[in-house]
């Protein structure tokens, strides 16, 4: 699967490792930054592996910072995403049973290494149910975008 990544310099360590992981799985990772440490804007690499996924460049994709919330807005701003949150391996699995959810957002200081892979794993090991409920759902919540 090709999977598009993202973060801030505050998640850059586990971005690294979650990406390492990925490729290890055999995944193709594209790696949308930031590549050091220095301080810098969290919407620009969110927004750059969101905009991925929504072209279709990406299947999926995995945004980080330190709390998460800050990449989770920024990828959710783009047409035809829906990115949760995620700090438990729980609902990683409903997101995507229920939401079909097309990336995910970890924050960096809220889940250590063991718990991001393990959140990472079950999202992305976890098809959505195909549900018809679950379909009408996203249907109307993807109708949102078109509002104004």
């Amino acid at each position: 699967m090709k999977i598009s990544i993202g973060c801030d310099h505050g998640a850059l360590a586990l971005k690294n490792k979650v990406a390492a992981h990925l490729q290890k799985q055999g995944h193709e990772v594209i790696d949308f930054g930031t590549y050091t440490a220095d301080s810098c804007d969290y919407p620009e690499f969110a927004a750059a592996a969101a905009r991925a996924v929504a072209c279709g460049e990406c299947e999926k994709g995995i945004v980080l910072c330190t709390t998460g919330i800050g990449v989770s807005i920024s990828a959710n701003k783009v047409d035809g995403i829906r990115c949760a949150l995620l700090s438990d391996p729980w609902s990683a699995k409903m997101t995507r049973l229920h939401n079909d959810t097309n990336m995910m957002a970890l924050g960096a200081g809220v889940v250590g290494e063991n718990l991001a892979l393990e959140i990472v794993d079950t999202w992305l090991g976890t098809e959505f149910s195909g549900e018809e409920r679950h379909s009408r759902r996203i249907h109307k919540l993807m109708a949102l975008e078109q509002e104004n």
